[in-house]
This record gives C-alpha cells, sequence and structure tokens, in this order.
C-alpha cells in the first residue's frame, strides 16, 4: 500500500510560510535529500494555496507526477498531470492510496496537513529545519490532537539546515 509523506521546510519556530505566504527563506543551495525522495512519489497531493505558490514550476519540477489539487473554487488546470478535486480530501485520498504506484506526497498547506493529521494519516513527516525564526508566518500544525512519531532518520548539513524523518507510532490504520 502507497504511503502518505508530508516533506515540507519549516523554521526552528514552526512556520512553514510568512506571514504572506513568502517563502524566500528556505535554503536552495543544496538538493537536500529532495531528488532521493521525488524518486520515491509518483503522485503529490495540495491545497489550492501551494497550487498557485508552485505553478510556474510544474512544467519544469512536477511534469513525471500526477498532481491532485483540493478546492472549493478552482475549476480547471492548463496541465495535464494536474486533477483538480473537490471533494473531502482524506477520503478521496484513502481511495488513491490502495491504486498501484509510488508514495504519495502530502505537499501542503496547513489545512489540508492539518485535515490529515487529524485522521492519523502521515505516515512519515520529512522536515526540513531551516535555521531561522521568522516570529510569524503559517504554522505547520496548529491545534490538535497529541500524535506520536519515532525518529528514523535524521541529517545534518553545513548550511545549518537539519532534516528530521519521522514514521507514525502504530496507533491504529486510519484506513478502519
Amino acid at each position: 500500500m502507497r504511503h502518505i509523506l508530508l516533506n515540507l521546510a519549516v523554521t526552528i519556530d514552526g512556520y512553514i510560510a510568512g506571514p504572506q505566504g513568502e517563502y524566500d527563506w528556505c535554503f536552495a543551495d543544496d538538493d537536500y535529500g529532495l531528488t532521493a525522495f521525488g524518486n520515491r512519489v509518483d503522485t503529490l497531493i495540495m491545497g489550492r494555496k501551494t497550487y498557485e505558490v508552485i505553478v510556474q514550476y510544474i512544467d519544469e519540477w512536477y511534469a513525471d507526477k500526477t498532481l491532485f489539487v483540493f478546492s472549493r473554487t478552482l475549476q480547471e488546470t492548463p496541465f495535464k498531470n494536474v486533477h483538480i478535486v473537490g471533494d473531502e480530501p482524506v477520503s478521496y485520498v484513502r481511495d488513491l492510496r490502495q491504486q498501484p504506484g509510488k508514495d504519495i506526497w502530502l505537499y501542503g498547506g496547513s489545512e489540508l496537513v492539518a485535515a490529515f493529521r487529524q485522521a492519523n494519516a502521515i505516515d512519515e513527516m520529512h522536515l526540513s529545519v531551516h535555521p531561522l525564526l521568522l516570529g510569524d508566518g503559517i504554522p505547520l500544525f496548529g491545534k490538535g490532537d497529541r500524535t506520536s512519531f519515532d525518529l528514523l532518520e535524521s541529517v545534518t548539513y553545513p548550511s545549518g539546515l537539519v532534516q528530521l524523518i519521522y514514521g507514525r507510532k502504530n496507533q491504529g490504520s486510519w484506513d478502519a
């Protein structure tokens, strides 16, 4: 069965973007394991706001992936590999992960991450912690129930970025 993998950049103080959605603080001077991670997935799921941030890169970075954008307002896209979905995300992805393929990248944003967190549906978290404090912005996690993860790996880079990879503890299947 395909796994749901959250992979995001995050600041020390827990933000995934600045107050206006800016991500100019993200390091782009190294691969930081993204190529290997990208080879592990063939599908990305994201919300409309995240899609609008990456739309300019779809042909360059995501041409070989299938993207599902969950939106109540977006109706169409010019990309053949992008599908707009108006259904409830967790139920839709529950069915999607039963289909053949590689793992699924939970790309963002915070509302979608919150829905998957609440459903205990994140199998792994790959958090690239950037060594800075934003002080304000869009938090990775809002309020929710306590959820435990096991540390699977940590990688420290010369830039000060630390990648933490966590696996969900066996707390019951979210497919149940």
